[in-house]
C-alpha cells in the first residue's frame, strides 16, 4: 500500500476520527465535483479541521492532520441538497496543498496509520476501557455490541473515547495528530483526571 497520495480535501469546523461517522450536506460546486470524482474512482477524500476561514466560499486553511473519509450512504434532504454519511478511515499528514480552478483544495498527504490490532491495551489504560464500556452501554448505537478484541485494541479504544467524550475540536485534533495509540490514551487519561 502506498504511503503517500493526492487527496481532495473537505475542510470543516469539526474533526473526523478514524471509525467515526459524519453527516454532510453538499451544495457547493467544488464539493459536488469531489463527490462525483470519489464515485468514479471508488476513492475517498480528506476531512481536515478548519484553522482559518469558513466551510463555504473561499478555500479555508486546513489543519495539517486529517482523516480520509469514505462515503457510506447518500440521499437528498428536504431542500433537495445532497446529503452524505461518511466514515473516517485512516489518518494523514498534509505535506502540501494546491487549489484547483473550481476552488477545491487538493493535498499531497502521507498516511499515518499504524497496523491496527498488533498491540494490546496496557494495564494503566484499563480504566479507559471500563469508562468506554459504560458509556456505550448507555448510548447504544453501532458500538454497543463491540467484541472483547476491540476493547483490547488501544487504537479502537482511543478513537471511540475521543468520539464519545465531550471534548473540544482542538482536543480531538491534538489526539488525531498523535501517532502513538498509547500516548493518545495517556492524553485521554489526563483529560479525564
Amino acid at each position: 500500500m502506498p504511503t503517500t497520495a493526492s487527496l481532495p480535501l473537505f475542510p470543516l469546523h469539526t474533526v473526523l476520527l478514524p471509525g467515526a461517522t459524519l453527516g454532510l450536506r453538499v451544495f457547493e460546486a467544488r464539493y459536488l465535483d469531489l463527490v462525483r470524482e470519489c464515485g468514479r474512482n471508488a476513492s475517498g477524500f480528506g476531512v481536515c479541521m478548519i484553522l482559518e476561514g469558513n466551510e463555504a466560499g473561499a478555500p479555508a486553511t486546513p489543519a495539517a492532520f486529517g482523516t480520509e473519509a469514505r462515503i457510506e450512504d447518500f440521499g437528498t434532504d428536504d431542500d433537495g441538497l445532497l446529503t452524505l454519511r461518511v466514515r473516517g478511515v485512516r489518518r494523514f499528514h498534509v505535506r502540501r496543498t494546491r487549489v484547483r480552478d473550481n476552488g477545491l483544495l487538493v493535498a499531497d498527504v502521507e498516511w499515518r496509520d499504524v497496523a491496527v490490532g498488533e498491540e494490546l491495551l496496557q494495564p494503566q489504560h484499563g480504566l479507559l476501557t471500563t469508562v468506554l464500556q459504560r458509556i456505550l452501554e448507555r448510548i447504544g448505537g453501532e458500538y454497543a455490541q463491540a467484541s472483547r478484541e476491540q476493547f483490547d485494541d488501544p487504537e479502537w479504544v482511543g478513537w471511540r473515547l475521543a468520539e464519545v467524550l465531550p471534548l473540544t475540536d482542538m482536543q480531538r485534533q491534538q489526539l488525531l495528530q498523535d501517532d502513538d495509540p498509547h500516548a493518545r490514551l495517556d492524553q485521554l487519561l489526563a483529560l479525564l483526571s
